[in-house]
């Protein structure tokens, strides 16, 4: 070893040493921030500060306090909502959860449907068998809390992720019944409850008519169960049912899309940015498929509904019946963080066999058929009462409701009058209800409920369908 001598080279040296040292530390800095840069491109925005000195000053000053994880996650939602695209959204953590369940083949809940109507929430319809129904809840409650606590003011997300959670714990629901004087409560424990999207019926003349609601996880293998049972029966037609099917998984439906397109046949394109890359899906069909298809559809069947339905229009050779579809050519993807967080964008677009973008369009049907006018009237809102002298939109539709059940006359239409009260005091009695002569909630549903066997009576757009099968 070498030892210096000399004090002046020593002071050198060490000198040296520290700038070196500086100079590394300057260097690596710089590096630093570049590469956090390139890594997190937002940092080189100027109003990226502007959000950082938001945060501090928050943290440090607001006189509430706040937390830094809903600070975050309210800034993640906001960026999404920025993109003024409604089918981009930031879900947080419970939301996110709730999400992926509504395409997962079963989930942790209590066998209710909910239903939002004027700012409350609804029980729609319950699942046979479930935690709800055993214990006596009734389609058509209001749920005004959950756990004691109201539920006024939230979102149909909050309600879905409060009524969901681990199998074997409990939830306590408050419900208010028709014209019950005190709310209801009941405690349920929440179980794992199966989701089915297909049902199916054998119709005459060899017809399977297959409904399907939603795309889900397990949608294909359900498709493929009821097409099976029903080709036992002896279907030599089929009439896809796809009216009011919002879409869903795109993986289940090309998975359907496979078993009725010819193979090789082009199901759908998928065009992303800038068209930096297109998918073309071709059928991989491995049976042909030879029993003629109709699909129904109508204003509310959107995205995979109507990529099946175009699939099968321009590359089976189906009849399309009903109505104009949504429009919505547009594929979202979604990612699950480690909070269960979901982060849901618009991607991409797709396009139709024959390279059509339906956004905003909708896939035109072959035969248009539109149900009868009564099938366009809404349930008026939970809470609406109506007698002797109202009037307006609620008193209009009611008496439109009570003529299409043959209790006339109603009165001057939109004034609710003694010719009104007349009809609604038979309907009441030929129903065996408490005879009022005025409107409720209960009135309200037992209406609904005979105007939708009435529909599924003079169904137009499923008899078109059955009619263009008879000629297949």
């Amino acid at each position: 070893m070498k030892y210096f001598s000399n004090a002046d080279a020593k002071q050198r040296v060490t000198t040296l040493a520290i700038l070196g040292a500086l100079l590394f530390t300057i260097i690596g800095f710089i590096l630093g921030w570049l590469w956090m840069e390139v890594r997190y491109p937002m940092l080189k925005e100027p109003s990226f500060r502007n959000f950082t000195v938001s945060y501090n000053t928050i943290m440090d000053k607001y006189l509430n306090g706040a937390k830094s994880e809903d600070l975050i996650n309210g800034a993640s939602q906001g960026m999404l909502a920025s993109l003024g695209d409604p089918y981009s959204r930031y879900l947080i953590k419970d939301q996110g959860s709730a999400y992926t369940q509504g395409y997962e083949a079963e989930f942790s809940g209590v066998g209710i449907t909910l239903q939002e109507a004027d700012g409350k929430f609804l029980v729609a319809s319950l699942t046979e068998g479930a935690p709800a129904e055993r214990e006596g809840v009734h389609a058509g409650d209001e749920i005004v809390a959950v756990n004691g606590t109201s539920i006024v003011g939230k979102a149909y997300e909050d309600i879905i992720t409060l009524l969901r959670g681990n199998v074997g714990t409990k939830v306590k629901l408050t419900l208010q019944r028709g014209g019950a004087a005190k709310p209801i409560e009941v405690e349920l424990t929440r179980e794992s409850i199966a989701v089915h999207t297909v049902t199916s019926e054998m119709l005459s003349g060899g017809v399977g008519h297959v409904t399907i609601s939603k795309f889900a996880e397990k949608t294909d293998a359900e498709f493929k169960t009821e097409v099976e049972k029903l080709q036992k029966d002896g279907m030599t037609k089929l009439l896809l049912d796809l009216r009011s099917n919002p879409g869903g998984l795109l993986k289940s439906t090309i998975q359907i899309a496979n078993m009725l397109v010819p193979k090789d046949k082009v199901i759908l394109k998928v065009v992303y940015k800038n068209n930096s890359k297109t998918i073309t899906y071709k059928s991989k069909q491995e049976k042909p498929w030879t029993i003629p298809i109709v699909v129904l559809v109508n204003g509310q069947s959107a995205s995979a509904s109507e990529v099946l339905t175009a699939a099968l229009k321009e590359s089976a050779g189906a009849t399309v019946v009903g109505e104009k579809t949504f429009g919505k050519g547009i594929v979202q993807t979604f990612q699950q963080f480690k909070d269960n967080s979901v982060l849901s964008l618009t991607e991409a677009q797709w396009k139709t066999p024959g390279g059509t973008w339906i956004h905003k369009q909708g896939v035109t049907p072959d035969v248009t058929v539109a149900l009868p006018a009564f099938a366009s009237l809404s349930q008026l809102p939970f809470g609406t009462e109506l007698k002797m002298g109202s009037y307006g939109e609620n008193v209009k539709t009611l008496q439109l409701m009570l003529k299409e059940l043959g209790y006339t006359p109603v009165g001057d239409i939109g004034l609710f009058d003694a010719r009104t009260s007349d009809a609604l005091s038979r309907f009441q009695k030929d129903q065996k209800m408490t005879v009022t002569g005025a409107f409720n909630d209960m009135t309200g549903y037992r209406i609904i409920e005979l105007l939708s066997k009435k529909l599924k009576e003079e169904d137009t757009q499923l008899q078109k369908g059955i009619e263009i099968l008879a000629s297949k």
